[in-house]
């Protein structure tokens, strides 16, 4: 499954690229290549690492990755080294090299909290007394990612932090609470930043100024729907030309529905449940509560992912900005995600 996606992902970002390469570097395939040389190559270098180290020697580490991912959040607001890109300072700058943190903390903070409920599952289960702890994990990284700002990223953390709760046993009364301080915490920020709340007013209503606020989500409902049945043919999409914004990125799957249409899109979507489902299989036959709680959390984060992506490019979710996995451009986003496929190969040669 992580092959066949790794594969669909250059295809489609050789083709939803060309346009916006050319233009910038006279240079159709530059994005392509700085994807494979930097992304595909040293992600799938590592999977293949990570897929024979024991999964246990990271619960060792957990609070040190924990540290970390804290830190990086910090350092990427400092000024100079933070970098700026469309108005939001989300990148390390490192001379020629740069990466975005908010992939990497993804991967830390669920190694951390699958080590951080196996430790509290039974109090998980009885009382409350969890549950400002587990609040405290998770405001820390939301409010340096509100910073800088990486909303989508933020609530993705959210969700997959909600769920692995969940599946810890926690009483619905804390899994309502947490909720309740998410919808509380949405509503203030909408409040604070406008445009915020101009996403949230398109989602309801996308006909609202299409031509400002409501311009990206016409413009994939567009492409979508050009698609048709069996879509306009490989490389034939109109709407990379310029018309479809962050085209390589959030956006590349409004341009993979035009090219391949409605039967093939299905297709791709079946990858991900597939992915998901064989994942959710590992964890269940995982030999400890750490490889599942650890299992369940990485391959929640590239389900909730693509699905959260795929929902706002059909207008089914507001616009968050989040990439589809292995397949939007990003080559910290790309290692990122194969590292945590390569730890979940190594629980499933350990599974009973």
């Amino acid at each position: 499954m992580v092959i066949a996606l790794v594969v669909l992902g250059c295809i489609m970002l050789s083709s939803a690229s060309v346009v916006v390469a050319s233009d910038r570097f006279s240079d159709s395939y530059y994005y392509i290549k700085l994807q494979i040389v930097r992304g595909i190559v040293p992600g799938l270098l590592l999977a293949a690492v990570f897929s024979f180290i024991d999964y246990h020697v990271w619960r060792k580490f957990a609070k040190l990755f924990l540290i970390i991912a804290l830190i990086l959040l910090v350092v990427v607001l400092i000024p100079g080294i933070g970098t700026v890109a469309g108005g939001a300072q989300r990148w390390i700058g490192l001379g020629y090299f740069s990466f975005q943190p908010s992939e990497i903390v993804k991967l830390f903070l669920v190694i951390y909290l699958a080590a951080w409920m196996t430790k509290h599952q039974q109090a998980i289960k009885e009382t409350w007394k969890t549950f400002l702890p587990f609040l405290s994990l998770i405001l820390p990284v939301g409010l340096l990612m509100v910073l800088q700002p990486d909303i989508g990223t933020f609530g993705l953390i959210a969700v997959v932090a909600l769920a692995m709760y969940s599946i810890a046993h926690a009483p619905w009364r804390q899994i309502g609470a947490f909720v309740g301080i998410g919808i509380a915490f949405i509503a203030v920020i909408a409040k604070i930043e406008p445009y915020r709340l101009a996403r949230l007013l398109v989602f309801m209503n996308p006909n609202i100024d299409p031509q400002g606020i409501g311009y990206q989500l016409n413009q994939s409902l567009l492409a979508v729907g050009s698609g048709g049945l069996w879509g306009m043919g490989l490389g034939r999409s109109r709407q990379k030309y310029q018309f479809l914004p962050e085209v390589m990125g959030d956006s590349i799957f409004a341009v993979m529905a035009e090219e391949l249409g409605f039967f093939l899109t299905l297709g791709v979507l079946a990858l991900f449940v597939v992915l998901v489902y064989r994942g959710m299989l590992v964890a269940g036959k995982a030999p400890d509560d750490f490889g599942k709680f650890l299992t369940i959390g990485l391959v929640l984060w590239v389900g909730f992912q693509a699905g959260i992506n795929i929902c706002a490019m059909l207008g089914i979710f507001p616009l968050t900005g989040v990439p589809l996995p292995f397949i939007s451009y990003g080559s910290t986003a790309m290692v990122s995600t194969l590292v945590a496929m390569g730890i979940v190969m190594n629980v499933s040669r350990q599974t009973r």
